[in-house]
């Protein structure tokens, strides 16, 4: 806790807790979910990638994250490979075009993929995205 001022609020003992107990009280009481979550987005520093989360429209980004669900579905007649990639923050659709499969992208499947976003109806996409699978 802090005052309006910003200076931080001593505990009942008169000791202020460390960012390294607030850590320990944090993964002690998340869920498993928001545990992962925070481990993505650990994960997604240390390779220099943005958030999902704070993506905007028409930017060149790098992403990282876990591939969630993959489907076929085709476009105009042309067949078009989607997958969703969740790193913790938000969700992306990498989608490439004129494509039925690709080697390695599966459900569970951990990348990096690089490309122009493109927002619609709140939806973050990235067409023919460059990417790296992770061991």
């Amino acid at each position: 806790m802090t005052t309006p001022v910003g200076h931080p609020v001593a505990s009942p003992a008169g000791r202020v807790p460390s960012g390294r107990l607030r850590r320990v009280f944090r993964k002690l009481s998340a869920t498993a979910d928001e545990l992962q979550a925070d481990e993505l987005q650990e994960e997604s520093a240390e390779q220099g990638c943005r958030t999902i989360g704070g993506l905007g429209d028409r930017e060149l980004v790098t992403v990282f994250g876990h591939v969630n669900d993959v489907t076929l579905a085709p476009r105009a007649g042309t067949p078009t490979l989607e997958a969703t990639l969740y790193d913790g923050s938000g969700l992306v659709t990498l989608v490439w075009l004129g494509r039925r499969k690709i080697a390695g992208i599966k459900p569970g499947a951990t990348l990096v993929a690089s490309g122009r976003v493109s927002c619609r109806d709140g939806v973050r996409t990235i067409y023919n995205p460059r990417y790296d699978l992770q061991a």
